[in-house]
């Protein structure tokens, strides 16, 4: 309702029905001091405030002033009420008009959205828009990530939007599997599952692999009984802002410097990132020796067959469906993904 009100004040329909309600009391006013001359000294103010009010509400009431001493009353009265009522309606109109506009934007704006949400593919979903979600939208944004995000509180979907003009939001629970469908999950390539509640995460993990099984799914768990449960539910892992949290704190204190050069490595808009890359099915078999080597980037690690293989040789083999771990400039990892598709 308050919102519907600021909207109301801020459009031109509100300024519209303050110019009626200004010609309401005009009238009133007009009205009165008219009774009173034709009343005479027996009317008082009250009378033909009375009398103005009754003949614009066309209420029927007995007439309290004496209309029938001269016709110039009556006229008077002609006038005051097609004044009044001509007013009344046009002060209606105005707030159905902006009633009737108001369902008609949200519902067009709501299909519109629906329609960009349709044609999205390979995105990701953030199933809560409160701080954790607030943040992770704000690094999907950095890294120009294409988001939908999910609340039920239409007050963190707006705050969400405020920050990134031209976001997809939707209002529902995530937790529903047609409100994920809604935010395209047959064609998301991930799922954060940040809500605040832990057995809603889980229940978002759950939906959410059943739905798309390719989609991976971190989900955030405060209660360490819990981590087990959201795991075999489907998540792919887990992220307690409190267990992280202590660890960072130790970390800052007996690693400074580390961290320091994580946090630069993992900011989406920092001059290096640590890139992680898939190597293509169609891509030939080759070494890192003949990846080659590049002042753009910097090969750490490579995953393989769930094994890890940090500061490979050069003779190490790369395959299709390896993970390689790099950091990289933005031109770094469009020049090695160039390389791993040729």
């Amino acid at each position: 309702m308050l919102t519907l009100l600021s909207i109301f004040v801020e459009s031109e329909h509100s300024r519209r029905a303050l110019a009626a309600l200004l010609v309401f009391a005009l009238i009133h006013a007009v009205g009165t001091v008219g009774y009173l001359l034709i009343g005479g000294p027996a009317t008082t103010v009250i009378d033909a405030l009375y009398m103005t009010f009754i003949t614009v509400a066309t209420i029927g009431y007995a007439e309290v002033v004496d209309l029938g001493a001269s016709p110039g009353g009556r006229v008077f009265t002609m006038l005051i009420a097609l004044l009044g009522i001509g007013t009344m309606t046009f002060l209606f109109s105005t707030v159905t008009a902006f009633v009737l506009e108001t369902n008609q934007n949200s519902s067009y704006r709501r299909r519109r959205m629906q329609a960009r949400i349709a044609q999205l593919d390979g995105h990701y979903i953030v199933c809560g828009a409160g701080r954790i979600g607030g943040h992770v939208v704000a690094e999907l944004q950095t890294g120009r990530q294409t988001w939908v995000a999910i609340d039920t509180d239409p007050a963190a979907l707006g705050r969400l939007s405020d920050g990134a003009p031209g976001a997809m939001t939707l209002e529902g629970d995530a937790a529903d599997d047609e409100m994920l469908e809604r935010a395209g999950i047959a064609h998301c390539r991930g799922v954060f599952a940040v809500t605040g509640d832990d057995a809603k995460n889980l229940v978002i993990s759950l939906s959410a692999k059943q739905l798309n099984p390719a989609a991976r799914v971190v989900a955030r768990v405060h209660d360490p009984r819990n981590v087990a449960k959201t795991l075999r539910a489907g998540a792919d892992e887990i992220v307690s802002p409190d267990f992280s949290g202590g660890r960072r704190i130790a970390a800052l204190m007996l690693r400074p410097q580390m961290v320091s050069l994580a946090d630069e490595l993992l900011r989406a808009d920092g001059p290096l990132q640590v890139e992680e890359l898939t190597v293509p099915v169609g891509c030939s078999a080759l070494s890192v020796g003949q990846l080659g080597r590049s002042p753009h980037w910097l090969l750490v690690a490579i995953r393989d067959a769930g094994q890890w293989r940090f500061n490979p040789s050069d003779d190490q083999a790369i395959v299709p469906g390896d993970v390689l771990i790099v950091i990289a400039t933005a031109d770094g990892r469009l020049a090695l993904e160039r390389r791993l598709a040729s």
